[in-house]
């Protein structure tokens, strides 16, 4: 019974695909074409005819039109390649989410984990498009072009050897820096985006304390943190470019002073032969650039690699294994019966919040006969909510046994378990949609029964009724009875668990709402937690925890 699942932690991207080698490909299609238009100038200069440059000059364009179709080719498979795996890590970070029990201690909020799945994770698309090809680029192009430069002249090598590697020791040291800056951008943007929606269901008692512009003052103090973070990523952006431009520039300028002094007579040392032709001083000339190019394209990517190495943090971070996990929480469930109220037996029950010094229950007992309705009285934090979220199959518990039924409670029932049970919480979460949507959720084959509760709790709404976001538009009491509808709109419910029913709402909503809750729990067990005196008194008993 103890035994906590956690979900797949997210799958390392492929280091290399195919596109990415397509353009390693293309860009040593380089050193051949420049080798034929050197040839080519050579050619004119020794005063041959037209028709001898005729078949490097065909061969040439020929390179060159293949290189473009290569490097269009690389460009749409990494594009295809990256948004691919930006999808399996979201999808990875999703049912990471939904395998968190609601009772781990650690559960991202819903703020962040939104900003981390739908805004931060676009971080890396240009990371897996543009930097992961240009890494590759980078490490493979400049040493065969270096190869190439040798073959003609050592001391041209030897410049490109000694310039090179000025470029990625800058580029760590900034990279370091880079990747300060854009983890706590991406701590603000959740920090922000969880301050938003904390504010946003709120907004009732905001107005009504009158803090409307204190939250204001807040929310544009948070927005300005956000700009500067953000202006702090673009600096050091800026600064990786211009550090890879003057090493880029300087190495292609020694190389091109040195070349020109050699053919000049001026330098006679440097090359293989005791002097370079036209041919072999421009193939060199030529190459140079592309050798810093990867390097260049490294360095401008480089602030992609630190939001993206960032993003990719934070969907680890939700991918994570849970300190307590959602029995069977991708399961759907294997077994429709036929609504029966069901019975609930707990045995001996002990169960510890990771991290806890003590046990919320240590040997609980309890026991409710099926159509029994019981109320749960205990002050606040004395495990009313956590045996609730036990029952309903929400986690684990360490030892013991919690039997729904004749169903023991554990990793391969708690499936069934929770689709014959139904669930009102305090506050329902309603969205922006209609009042059938909200209370369908999604499950279009339970239509029928949706209409059915809907006339029977809320016959005043329409279907089409537009809710606004959390519950804008309706009382406290309607609001709770959607949620009502929407946990009863199964037709095999047999048990339900309900929390605080009537917690936020003033006398009178509270006694329909509890006319309504009892209504709709006639051939149903009912288990309720409450600090309502009135509504533990229309229960069958009264369970005090101790």
């Amino acid at each position: 019974m103890g035994s906590r699942s956690h979900p797949a932690q997210t799958s390392q991207p492929p280091a290399s695909p195919l596109g990415d080698w397509l353009a390693v490909l293309a860009a040593l299609l380089w050193i051949p074409q420049a080798a034929l238009l050197a040839a080519i100038v050579a050619h004119i200069a020794d005063g041959a005819a037209a028709a001898a440059a005729l078949p490097p000059a065909l061969g040439a364009l020929a390179l060159g039109v293949f290189r473009a179709w290569l490097d269009l080719l690389s460009a749409r498979r990494v594009f295809a390649a990256a948004r691919h795996e930006l999808s399996c890590l979201r999808r990875d970070a999703l049912f990471a989410l939904a395998a968190r029990s609601p009772l781990d201690p650690a559960r991202t909020p819903s703020g962040a984990a939104a900003a981390a799945i739908a805004e931060q994770a676009e971080a890396l698309l240009p990371y897996l498009s543009r930097f992961r090809p240009a890494r590759l680029r980078a490490a493979v192009v400049p040493p065969v072009i270096l190869l190439a430069v040798l073959s003609q002249s050592w001391l041209a090598a030897l410049i490109l050897l000694i310039a090179a590697p000025l470029i990625p020791l800058f580029m760590a040291l900034i990279g370091l820096r880079a990747k300060e800056a854009s983890e706590a951008q991406m701590l603000e943007i959740g920090g922000m985006n969880a301050l938003l929606l904390d504010r946003l269901r709120g907004l009732a008692t905001i107005r009504a304390f009158d803090a409307v512009d204190a939250t204001a003052g807040r929310l544009r103090a948070a927005a300005e943190t956000v700009r500067r973070r953000s202006m702090a990523v673009l600096r050091i952006a800026f600064l990786s470019s211009a550090v890879l431009e003057l090493f880029a520039s300087l190495g292609v300028a020694m190389v091109a002073v040195y070349v020109g002094f050699h053919l000049l007579g001026v330098l006679g040392f440097g090359a293989w032969e005791e002097r370079m032709g036209l041919g072999p001083a421009l193939f060199v000339l030529l190459v140079t650039p592309a050798f810093f190019e990867p390097l260049r394209e490294l360095a401008a990517a480089w602030h992609d690699k630190a939001a993206g190495e960032a993003a990719l943090a934070s969907l680890r971070a939700l991918v994570a294994p849970p300190a307590l996990a959602l029995p069977a929480a991708l399961a759907a469930p294997s077994v429709r019966r036929a609504p029966a109220p069901l019975a609930v037996s707990v045995r001996r029950l002990v169960f510890r919040y990771p991290g806890a010094a003590h046990p919320v229950f240590d040997g609980l007992d309890l026991t409710v006969a099926a159509g029994e309705r019981v109320a749960l009285l205990a002050p606040s934090g004395g495990g009313k909510s956590t045996l609730l979220a036990l029952l309903a199959g929400l986690a684990l518990p360490d030892s013991g046994e919690i039997r729904v039924g004749d169903v023991l409670l554990d990793g391969a029932t708690a499936a069934d378990i929770r689709s014959r049970t139904a669930w009102l919480g305090q506050r329902p979460a309603l969205f922006a949609a209609s009042l059938q949507a909200n209370i369908l959720l999604g499950r279009r084959d339970l239509a029928g029964e949706a209409e059915a509760w809907r006339q029977r709790l809320l016959p005043a709404l329409t279907p089409s009724r537009a809710i606004g976001e959390d519950g804008t538009g309706l009382s406290g009491g309607e609001a709770l009875r959607v949620g009502l509808a929407r946990a009863l709109v199964s037709p095999w419910v047999g048990l339900i668990l309900a929390d605080e029913p009537t917690a936020h709402l003033d006398r009178d909503t509270a006694v329909a709402a509890t006319e309504a809750l009892l209504a709709a729990a006639e051939g149903r067990t009912l288990i309720l937690a409450t600090h309502d005196g009135e509504l533990a008194a229309r229960m069958d008993r009264v369970v005090r925890l101790a």
